[in-house]
Parts: structure tokens; C-alpha cells; sequence
């Protein structure tokens, strides 16, 4: 596969690409819909796409998808504005390819992309949520949020970086906010909730930045004047907003029949 074909697919196989002209370095966009993410030589009509430099010559290919594990999917040709786009959604007017089955390298940070979210997992510790929701005055869906996407739910989680549990607390944010059990998921969920309340408070209510500041640190904000320009940040704060539009719809009440 020539440099040039590997450049554009981002660690996906878009071996159609091979017969374009040699160049320095490639552009993939990183489409975000519907809570899913796809790569393509274009931006996607309908989808928030960010555009991602890709070197020829570079020795380790990015995780564009950002989620570790193999990736299974079709390659799709469209015309768009009078050129040929190669992308991994299937689009009105797409033409299927090839299918591939490849492995992103191993090592993105453990919250960066967005991947496949999953169903809302709305019946783990779902008393735990409720009761620190209420306590700390904040939307139960959106701390179900935030803890889908920092561990999946998962009380025995472990980041790369030391974050442990429910939550993901680090073991100092863990001592601050009384979390002597940072494996005991209704000690991590309350110790996250009264972060997740600080972190709004201190955002006058703003979602986005409370959820930058929960992955990167009140000092990036800061530094930044908003959300950082850091990748694993920005698809961090995009797979929280993805999955608080899930559980709000999960947790609402059934509509009354008439």
C-alpha cells in the first residue's frame, strides 16, 4: 500500500485512494452523527466533521477513530460537489467499495472519540444516580452521561492515567471530595456528582465546559477561554453531549395515550 493511500485512510483501509497524486501529507475528516463516527476524504453532508492532517511519511498512523479495537465496516464512493469522496458511511447516492476489518493502533487516550456509545444503560446504579443527582441539584441524565462515557459503568475501571472507578476520579479529586472507596460505584458516583455541581457553578450552568474542564483540567479551560482545542477533549465533550441526548430520551417519562 503506497504512503499516500495509507495517509488518507487514517488507519482505515480507503485503498481507493491509492491512485491519487503523491503529496506531503493528507486531510481525513472525522464526521460525527447521530452519536457515531465515520472518515472520509470530505467533509459529510449532516454531520459535524473536523479535519485531521495526515503525514505520507508518518511512521505511527493516528487513531482517528480514537477507541481502541478492531473496526469492522464498508467503504463508500459518492460524488459531492462535482468530485469523487471516499468515506465509511453510507450516504444517499453512495456507492459500496469494499469492506474492511482493521485494528486502530493501540494507546488513544482512554477517553478520546466517540465510537459506538451503546444503548443507555439506564438500570446500572440507577438509584445511586438518582439520589446523588437530587442531592447535588443536577440532571440525572447528564451524570449518567458523564459516567457512560468515562467508564461505561464500569465500577473496576482504571485509566491509563490513574482514574479509577464509576466516575474515573483521580486519586487526589477522589480525597477532595470525601471518595474514600474510589471502586465502590455509589461513593464514585456521589464523589462525581459534587465535582460535575462545582464544575456548573463555576460555569454558570454551561454543560460543554463543565465536561472539558471534567476531562482536561479547570486550568486548560482557563487557558483556552473555552473548550481546549485538544482533540481527545473536544470528542470527549461530543460523546457526553451524544449520550445526554440518549438518556434524556431513555429517562422521560412515557407520554400519555390521546
Amino acid at each position: 500500500m503506497t504512503p499516500a493511500a495509507r495517509a488518507c485512510i487514517g488507519v482505515f483501509v480507503l485503498t481507493a485512494l491509492a491512485a491519487a497524486p503523491a503529496v506531503d501529507a493528507r486531510t481525513v475528516w472525522r464526521c460525527l452523527r447521530d452519536g457515531s463516527v465515520s472518515l472520509s476524504t470530505a467533509p459529510e453532508p449532516g454531520s459535524q466533521c473536523v479535519a485531521r492532517q495526515v503525514a505520507d511519511d508518518a511512521a505511527r498512523l493516528p487513531n482517528l477513530w480514537g477507541v481502541d479495537g478492531t473496526r469492522s465496516g464498508v467503504i463508500y464512493a459518492r460524488q459531492q460537489d462535482g468530485t469523487t469522496v471516499y468515506g465509511t458511511r453510507e450516504l444517499p447516492g453512495s456507492t459500496p467499495l469494499m469492506a474492511f476489518t482493521v485494528t486502530p493502533p493501540h494507546g488513544s487516550p482512554a477517553h478520546a472519540g466517540l465510537g459506538r456509545i451503546g444503548a443507555p444503560l439506564t438500570h446500572v446504579y440507577a438509584a445511586e444516580f438518582r439520589a446523588a443527582a437530587r442531592a447535588n441539584g443536577i440532571d440525572d441524565a447528564w451524570l449518567r452521561a458523564v459516567a457512560h462515557a468515562e467508564s461505561g459503568m464500569r465500577d473496576d475501571a482504571v485509566s491509563a492515567k490513574g482514574a479509577q472507578g464509576v466516575m474515573q476520579l483521580l486519586p487526589q479529586v477522589a480525597a477532595e471530595y470525601r471518595v474514600a472507596d474510589p471502586f465502590s460505584a455509589a461513593q464514585s458516583i456521589r464523589g462525581g456528582a459534587r465535582l460535575l455541581a462545582d464544575l456548573l457553578r463555576r460555569y454558570r450552568g454551561d454543560r460543554r465546559l463543565a465536561a472539558a474542564a471534567y476531562n482536561a483540567g479547570i486550568g486548560a479551560v482557563a487557558r483556552y477561554g473555552g473548550v481546549p482545542p485538544y482533540a481527545e477533549t473536544r470528542d470527549y465533550v461530543d460523546k457526553v453531549d451524544a449520550l445526554y441526548a440518549a438518556y434524556r430520551s431513555a429517562l422521560a417519562p412515557p407520554r400519555q395515550g390521546g
